[in-house]
């Protein structure tokens, strides 16, 4: 295998092996509605195996930023239609990231007077609200009743994002987010039925995979996770329990048969990837952190070697529209430039060269 060949991931089949991973780029204002710049964005990175959305916002409570898209509404989804039709019709394949903030966010941005999480604990840090910065505040703990919505926002969000084009959805259960928050123990000091226990904190998130496939289907279903990642105050402190709990995950998602398993982490060829992907019985698109761009030769190490199925990158997706025929040449690569990481504007956003422009 090499990193050009030819994938199947549930009912898509991708071009080559390498996938744009997730990224938040806040080009979408204040009505989470995708525009021309996402438009151009997108169909832009086409060439490369499958496309990940940014965080998508399944409801408003899930909403964590000014300028996140959202697949609620139907200008939203008529917004993502736009998209999802310039990426096909440029050849591509692209997957939505539906992603419910939890109490990564704030009531002025909810706009539902409250975050919620798994438990009464408020984030680290701050956080960006039309007046300034503020702390993070306390989350209302989900009650048991409450839950059975959250999932439901999931799996309706999927049915949209289908309506909207995408060839598949992805699941955000990493990154310190609502599932996550689910996941640690950290953040997840329930005694209930979604806590106190690794079956427990795997819970929630089995519940909305099931949800999800059963709403658009186990082939067009994946999941991103990020175990020992370590962010936003969702701390893996405990290797043992840690593996257990994504133990549980595994086991609980694997009699689905889902199209991937989309995981972040520092060392993926390390028990704990592993023993997901052996134990998932899933297809893994993995992704090798974030303290260092992710070069050609670590992607193609990665797929010979067995390690995972397809590899995804961040930066390098940013900073070069035709990242797969840059690296099928072994062309040299633009260089990202973090300042315009996030913003509204198409800088940095739409306006890297591509090597016929160079």
């Amino acid at each position: 295998m090499d990193i050009f060949e030819p994938l199947t991931l549930g009912r898509t089949r991708l071009a080559n092996r390498v996938a744009m991973a997730p990224l938040t780029r806040l080009r979408a204002g204040e009505d989470g509605v995708p525009g021309d710049l996402l438009v151009e964005h997108y169909q832009q990175r086409a060439g490369l195996g499958l496309i990940i959305t940014e965080g998508t916002y399944p409801v408003r409570e899930g909403r964590t930023w000014i300028g996140q898209p959202g697949i609620e509404t139907d200008a939203q989804v008529a917004g993502w239609k736009r998209v999802t039709d310039a990426v096909h019709a440029a050849g591509g394949r692209i997957a939505l990231q539906i992603m419910h903030g939890g109490r990564i966010s704030h009531p002025e941005i909810t706009g539902t007077g409250r975050v919620v999480s798994a438990s009464a604990l408020a984030a680290p840090g701050e956080v960006r609200i039309p007046s300034g910065k503020a702390d993070h505040p306390v989350a209302h703990a989900l009650e048991i009743d409450e839950i059975p919505d959250v999932v439901r926002g999931f799996a309706d969000a999927a049915r949209r994002a289908i309506e909207a084009g995408f060839d598949a959805v992805e699941v955000h259960g990493a990154n310190g987010y609502l599932i996550q928050q689910f996941l640690a123990p950290s953040s997840n000091q329930r005694d209930d039925a979604y806590g106190r226990t690794p079956e427990g904190r795997a819970r929630l998130a089995i519940e909305v995979v099931t949800a999800v496939a059963e709403a658009v289907g186990a082939d067009r279903t994946g999941i991103r996770l990020s175990p020992e990642h370590n962010i936003q105050g969702v701390v893996d402190s405990d290797p043992a329990e840690t593996a257990a709990t994504y133990a549980a995950l595994a086991a609980g998602i694997a009699p689905l048969g889902i199209a991937f398993v989309d995981i972040l982490h520092a060392d993926l060829r390390g028990e704990l990837v592993q023993a997901i992907r052996r134990d998932s019985g899933t297809p893994v698109i993995g992704n090798s952190g974030f303290s260092s761009q992710t070069t050609r030769d670590e992607a193609s190490a990665l797929i010979t070697e067995g390690v995972v199925d397809a590899v995804a990158v961040g930066r390098a997706a940013i900073a070069n529209p035709d990242l797969i025929e840059r690296w099928r040449h072994d062309a040299e690569e633009n260089t990202p430039n973090p300042g315009t990481f996030y913003g509204p504007t198409g800088e940095g956003y739409i306006d890297y060269p591509t090597l016929a422009r160079v």
